[in-house]
């Protein structure tokens, strides 16, 4: 089961109000029914999603209707679960703000039913039921809503960005696109779709993703510190190898030499290491910027050597 299914189905289970029903129906008509034959036919592929309608139509409207199964035209995918209201059509129609008493489609859904934040809420679960879909974050970001209309898609988006959520619309050939692709953004918008459960899983999935990002954030700047580090030590050596070329060992500063001896020995330890260890082992304490000293001697002796 995708995680948009599952979403769908935690929805479906929340309690409303009446205010919250008919916002979450008024969504779902406007974005998903089409009227035929003084019909108002709804159909959705998600049987639970379709048992919620029928209960919205009974509690609102006290008219039974039936769930049938009907041939999806994509042909790959399941077959849908078609309502058909045939009672009441013209009054449900204008109580959903889908159109006016003189039977005139509505671009912009009535102030009404979407007076609150908790009726904008419900509106938003209703579109997201009729026509959304989330990615599971496992594989990426992405929430997006499919809208036929306009005028729809634009006020659909002013609501998301109410709760600034940065939803933005593409043109495609057959409607608006309105999609969220920030991770934090598309938990905020499971919470504020009251899909309490997708937001915990969601959440675990963004931070473990954070986490394991910045593991490798620190792993690739130790491996460059240590790429760095083993690059020093080798320039050190060579140049070490060109003063021993051309200069007898004893002929060399005390200090020199000692640096070079543990050089030679450790060739892989950062200065600061190689300071700590010279320290340790001589019982002469020598500071990392005391050792930096030495070896910028024992450059400017191979420099008179690198010709």
């Amino acid at each position: 089961m995708s995680f948009s299914t599952t979403t769908k189905n935690e929805i479906t289970l929340l309690k409303n109000t009446k205010s919250e029903s008919i916002a979450v129906l008024s969504a779902f008509v406007r974005n998903n029914a089409y009227i035929k034959d003084d019909n108002i036919i709804i159909t959705t592929e998600n049987i639970k999603v379709a048992s919620m309608i029928k209960s919205y139509i009974k509690f609102l409207y006290n008219i039974n209707v039936n769930i049938n199964k009907i041939n999806n035209l994509n042909l790959y995918k399941n077959k849908l679960n078609e309502i058909r209201i045939k009672d009441k059509v013209t009054f449900i129609l204008e109580d959903l703000g889908y159109q006016d008493n003189e039977g005139i489609y509505l671009d912009k859904v009535p102030e009404y039913i979407v007076g609150a934040n908790e009726e904008i809420r419900a509106y938003l679960r209703g579109v997201f039921l009729s026509s959304g879909s989330i990615n599971d974050p496992k594989s990426s970001y992405h929430m997006e809503l499919t809208i036929s209309k306009m005028e729809e898609a634009i006020f659909i988006q002013k609501l998301l960005n109410i709760f600034e959520l940065n939803a933005k619309i593409l043109s495609r050939d057959k409607g608006y696109m309105i999609y969220i692709k920030e991770a934090e953004k598309i938990s905020d918008y499971l919470k504020l779709l009251h899909a309490n459960n997708a937001v915990m899983y969601y959440e675990n999935i963004r931070i473990y993703h954070e986490e394991k990002n910045k593991t490798n954030r620190l792993n690739n700047c130790e491996q460059a510190n240590t790429d760095k580090i083993v690059g020093a030590g080798a320039k050190q050596l060579d140049q070490i190898e060109l003063i021993e070329e051309n200069i007898p060992f004893d002929l060399l500063d005390d200090k020199i030499k000692e640096a070079i001896t543990y050089r030679k020995k450790y060739p892989e330890t950062s200065l600061k290491e190689l300071s700590e260890i010279i320290s340790l082992e001589t019982g002469k304490p020598i500071t990392k910027s005391g050792l930096n000293h030495r070896f910028r001697k024992i450059k400017e002796l191979s420099d008179r050597f690198n010709k």
